[in-house]
């Protein structure tokens, strides 16, 4: 028996009582897990055939349990056991693969406009809707565009854009799926090397979204044609320029000296951006942990990111130096992914499988 990732998914924004019990090997769960999860280090004596250990944890009485491994398989083990014991018990199909497409949703509410936050709490991938009196805009669609569709229309908006901060190289974008099905325009940063079309975001493009406008900075360094958006002079949606406790990494699809003179460019962006109000709020595209089902945005104003985060505090030379020295491993299957979100098309082949994995987009 089985559960799937959105079921799951709606049980916890239900915050209907279940116990989600994690029997992957530690390094697998220190990397990943799903928010409330439980851990049991069982991975290896399930599949030699222990259930005994199954008999260290303790689940409580007339408790709903859904068993989770990395692909399903040594999970439905463990609730065939616990099935076995009487245990309502359900192994989540497709493991922590299928568990990176789950989300959950957040507000930020201004007085002319509001921001939802999307975010992939299985992936940490984290996009936005800006809303004004009754328009919208989508920036860096991670999800299924029936996920934004439904959003839309449960707030009565209207799809005016949608618009990305930059290729991405950790998750296939959605953006040109949404603006193909909604036939509104779709809009990118440049220089970039996509091979479909689309309309170009340039330094200082404006957007104007009901009562309030957008407008673009480029900020290049965590690849070129990486761009924020500042929206009202409120908020500050900054792709994976910076991060709540980071900043972004210049190694991508670059050499040493390339990743150099990016890092020198990023260090150049952060510090423009660091230029603005101390109570511009941050919204980054990306977390590096689970996203909890808080609706508590992920953010933090642009003082609190630059006290917090001790490399912006630095100068030029030490800024890059130490940025160098501290690249976390590369991204699984990012060639791949990027490759895909050139062409704009992930047709051929199933997105869980390329996406699978914890984000490592930043550098703290």
């Amino acid at each position: 028996m089985s559960v799937n990732a959105e079921t799951l998914r709606a049980w916890i924004e239900e915050d209907k009582p279940i116990f989600i019990l994690d029997v992957r090997p530690k390094e697998q769960r220190d990397e990943w897990q799903i928010p409330g999860s439980i851990y049991l280090d069982a991975y290896k004596r399930l599949n030699e055939g222990d259930t005994s250990v199954l008999d260290e944890i303790s689940i409580p009485e007339n408790t709903e349990v859904v068993t989770v491994c990395a692909a399903g398989r040594t999970s439905q083990i463990a609730a065939t056991e616990l099935r076995k014991r009487g245990i309502k018990a359900s192994s989540l199909e497709g493991g922590m693969k299928g568990w990176s497409l789950a989300w959950n949703t957040a507000k930020l509410s201004f007085d002319n406009f509001e921001i939802i936050q999307l975010r992939r709490t299985g992936k940490g991938c984290l996009s936005y809707i800006i809303a004004s009196h009754g328009e919208a805009a989508i920036v860096d669609a991670s999800l299924s565009p029936e996920v934004y569709e439904q959003i839309l229309g449960e707030n009565n908006l209207t799809l005016k854009y949608v618009i990305e901060t930059h290729i991405h190289a950790d998750h296939l974008s959605r953006s040109k799926q949404i603006a193909e099905r909604n036939n509104v325009p779709l809009y990118l940063p440049t220089p970039n090397k996509a091979t479909f079309t689309f309309q170009s975001v340039k330094d200082e493009t404006v957007f104007k979204v009901g009562d309030i406008t957008v407008k673009a900075i480029h900020t290049p360094g965590h690849t070129l044609e990486s761009t924020s958006y500042l929206v009202d002079e409120k908020a500050l949606l900054t792709g994976d320029t910076l991060f709540i406790d980071g900043v972004g990494r210049p190694d991508l699809k670059a050499d040493t000296d390339e990743t150099t003179a990016k890092a020198k460019l990023l260090y150049q962006s952060l510090q423009a951006l660091l230029s603005l109000p101390d109570d511009t709020i941050v919204l980054p595209a990306h977390t590096g942990k689970p996203v909890d089902f808080d609706h508590k945005p992920l953010q933090a104003t642009l003082a609190t990111i630059q006290k917090n985060v001790a490399m912006l505090q630095m100068s030029e030379e030490e800024f890059v130096s130490t940025l160098l020295q501290r690249i976390p491993a590369t991204p699984a299957n990012y060639l791949s992914i990027v490759e895909k979100n050139i062409k704009g098309d992930f047709s051929d082949i199933n997105p869980v499988d390329l996406e699978a994995g914890a984000n490592r987009c930043a550098i703290s």
